[in-house]
C-alpha cells in the first residue's frame, strides 16, 4: 500500500513537470538517470505556468501536502511572487466536491429528514472549499441568523491515515541514515503532525476549540472569533456565525477602505504574543485564508478568524524558556540565549557557550532594528540552520506547531506593513508578561490562585503535624527493627551460599569419583549430601 502511494506521488509530481523546475546542476546522476527510466511519464502540463503546476500538483496529492503549499503562500519572501499567488488558491479555492453529497452527510448527522427542517436558506454552491472540509452559507430557522455549515470531505480520513503512515516511513529512513537524523528527529515531528492533523478531523474538537478561544478574548479590540452553535455540531459537521470581512491577503481592499495597516500588524504580533504566552493556547492554522478583517472600523482594525482545527498548547517550562529567551534576544543578551539552550537541553550540556554565543551574535546581530522588509529571512533561516547543525542542537517536536505559526504571522506583516519592527513590537509585551509571571503580584496571584486549596486543607494541619511527630519519635524504633531484620536475612544468605557452595562440592565430587572404580556407594554418599545441603540453602532463602 504504502509503495502504491508512493509511486502515486511520484507519478502526480512527474505528470506535472516539477522536476523540470529543480535545476540539472542540483539534481544527481543517479536522479537524472531514475527519470529516464521512467520515460512513460511525461509532462502534461507543458503550457502552464510553474505555479500552476505546483498548485495542480498539490492538489491531486491530497491533504497534506495542500497544508505544506498553504503555508509556502504565506512566504513571499521565499518564492516568486507568480508562484505565490497560484500557492495562494490552496487556502480556500481547492475543488469542492459535490453539493448533493455535502447535503446528504448534514442531513444524516443531524438527524434531518430534510434541511428545511433547520435552515430556512441553503446555498448549494460553497462559499469555500479547502484542503479538509468545505462551507455553505445558510440561514437558521430558529433565529433567522446568518450562519455557515462546515461539511468534512467523505472518505479524506482514509486519504490523511495512508499519507502519514508514508511519512511515518520516510521519516523513520531519514533518522536511521541522515548524518543529522537523530539531531532532527523527524520520527518524532510526524508523530507531532499526525495526531495535529488527526485532530482537525473532528469537528466536536474544532468546535470546542472555537468556543475555548472566544472566550479568551471575549470583549477583545484585537481578535473576534466568531459564535459555534454547538447544538448543531458533529464529527463531520459544525454550525457557525457568518462573518462578514476582507481576508487578509486582500491588501488593495484594506487600503482601499482606509485601514490602519500599521495597527494592523501591530496587533496581529499581540494577538499571537497574547494566545501563546497568556493563554497557552494558540490558534495554529494562521494562513490567511482563515483570518479576515472586520469592516466596522478600518481606523481600529480588528481580526476574525476561523477554523479552529489546529490549535496549539504550551506546557509551563517551554512557555517560561521561550518567554525568557525571546527576551533575551530582544535585549541582545545572546549570552542568555546560549545559556538557555544549554539549560532546557536544546542543546548538549558540554557545549562551549562562548563559541554558541558568538553563533548565535553573528545571526541575529545584523537584523535587529531592521523592519521586515529588509531582512533576509531565507538568509537568516540558511544561517539558523548551519548553527543548529553546527552545535547539535536537538528538534524540539512539541514547538513545531509554534514555529510554524510564526512563520504564518511573519508572513502575514511582511504583506500587510513591511515597514513592522516585529522586536520593539512585542518586547513590551513579553516584558509585561514576565514581570506578572516572577514578580510580587505574580506571587499574590498564586496565593489567591490556591487559596480554595489550603482553606480546605487548613482544618487538617494540627492532626497532620501531630501524625508527623509521632512518625519521628518512633523512628528510631522502627529503624533499629529494619536493621535487625536486614543483619538476619544477610545472615540466612550467608548460609544459604555456604550450604550451596558446599552441595556444589558434593555433587561435583560424585560425578568424579566413579572415574577411579570406586564402589558406586561412595558417589551415592556424596551425591546424596550434595542435594541435601542444596536444600538446606533452598530453605533458607524461601
Amino acid at each position: 500500500m504504502r509503495i502504491l502511494r508512493l509511486y502515486r506521488i511520484n507519478k502526480v509530481l512527474l505528470e506535472h513537470g516539477l522536476d523540470e523546475l529543480i535545476p540539472a546542476k542540483w539534481l544527481p546522476w543517479y536522479a537524472r538517470f531514475l527519470r529516464h527510466c521512467i520515460f512513460w511519464i511525461r509532462n502534461q502540463h507543458k503550457h502552464t505556468s510553474p505555479g500552476e503546476r505546483i498548485t495542480l500538483a498539490l492538489q491531486n496529492l491530497g491533504p497534506v501536502f495542500i497544508k505544506f503549499g498553504q503555508m509556502l503562500s504565506t512566504r513571499r519572501d521565499l518564492l516568486p511572487p507568480a508562484i505565490a499567488n497560484e500557492l495562494a488558491r490552496l487556502q480556500n479555492k481547492v475543488p469542492p466536491f459535490s453539493s448533493e453529497a455535502a447535503q446528504e452527510i448534514i442531513k444524516a448527522s443531524l438527524g434531518l429528514s430534510h434541511l428545511s427542517e433547520l435552515f430556512s436558506e441553503f446555498q448549494e454552491t460553497p462559499l469555500a472549499s479547502a484542503s479538509i472540509a468545505q462551507v455553505h452559507a445558510a440561514k437558521l430557522n430558529t433565529n433567522n441568523e446568518d450562519v455557515v455549515v462546515k461539511v468534512l470531505r467523505p472518505d479524506i480520513r482514509e486519504t490523511i491515515v495512508a499519507d502519514m503512515e508514508l511519512l511515518f516511513s520516510l521519516a523513520g529512513v531519514l533518522q536511521r541514515w541522515l548524518p543529522d537524523g537523530k539531531r532532527l528527529r523527524p520520527v518524532e515531528v510526524v508523530i507531532e503532525y499526525r495526531k495535529t492533523i488527526v485532530d482537525e478531523l473532528d469537528l466536536l474538537r474544532e468546535s470546542a476549540n472555537g468556543i475555548q478561544l472566544g472566550r479568551n478574548f471575549e470583549g477583545s479590540d484585537s481578535l473576534y472569533v466568531p459564535k459555534i452553535y454547538s447544538d448543531y455540531c458533529r464529527h463531520n459537521v459544525l454550525v457557525m456565525e457568518r462573518i462578514y470581512g476582507l481576508p487578509i491577503s486582500n491588501i488593495d481592499a484594506l487600503l482601499a477602505q482606509n485601514t490602519n495597516m500599521k495597527k494592523l500588524a501591530e496587533r496581529g504580533v499581540e494577538v499571537f504574543f497574547t494566545q501563546v504566552f497568556r493563554d497557552s493556547f494558540f490558534h495554529a492554522d494562521m494562513h490567511p485564508g482563515n483570518i479576515f478583517v472586520s469592516t466596522e472600523h478600518p481606523e481600529d482594525p480588528k481580526y476574525i478568524a476561523i477554523d479552529f482545527g489546529i490549535v496549539g498548547t504550551l506546557n509551563r517550562e517551554d512557555k517560561r524558556y521561550l518567554a525568557e529567551n525571546f527576551i533575551a534576544f530582544f535585549n541582545r543578551d545572546y549570552r542568555k540565549v546560549a545559556q538557555l539552550h544549554a539549560d532546557s537541553g536544546w542543546v548538549p550540556g558540554d557545549t562551549n557557550i562562548d563559541e554558541f554565543e558568538m553563533a548565535i551574535r553573528t545571526v541575529c546581530e545584523p537584523i535587529f532594528q531592521k523592519p521586515l522588509a529588509e531582512i533576509s529571512f531565507g538568509n537568516v533561516l540558511l544561517q539558523l540552520f548551519n548553527t543548529a547543525r553546527r552545535f547539535n542542537m536537538v528538534v524540539q517536536p512539541q514547538l513545531v506547531l509554534l514555529q510554524k505559526t510564526l512563520l504564518y504571522i511573519e508572513g502575514l506583516g511582511r504583506q500587510l506593513y513591511p515597514q513592522l519592527d516585529l522586536w520593539k513590537t512585542a518586547k513590551p509585551f513579553l516584558e509585561n508578561w514576565m514581570r506578572e509571571q516572577v514578580g510580587f503580584s505574580a506571587m499574590l496571584s498564586k496565593v489567591k490562585a490556591n487559596l480554595p486549596f489550603w482553606s480546605e486543607k487548613l482544618p487538617e494541619m494540627p492532626d497532620l503535624l501531630y501524625d508527623s511527630l509521632q512518625q519521628v519519635k518512633r523512628m528510631p524504633l522502627q529503624q533499629q527493627r529494619s536493621h535487625l531484620a536486614l543483619m538476619v536475612e544477610q545472615k540466612k544468605s550467608r548460609r544459604a551460599m555456604h550450604f550451596g557452595i558446599v552441595g556444589a562440592t558434593f555433587v561435583l565430587l560424585a560425578a568424579l569419583l566413579p572415574l577411579y572404580g570406586l564402589s558406586w556407594y561412595a558417589p551415592c554418599a556424596s551425591a546424596l549430601t550434595g542435594l541435601t545441603c542444596w536444600c538446606v540453602a533452598w530453605r533458607y532463602t524461601h
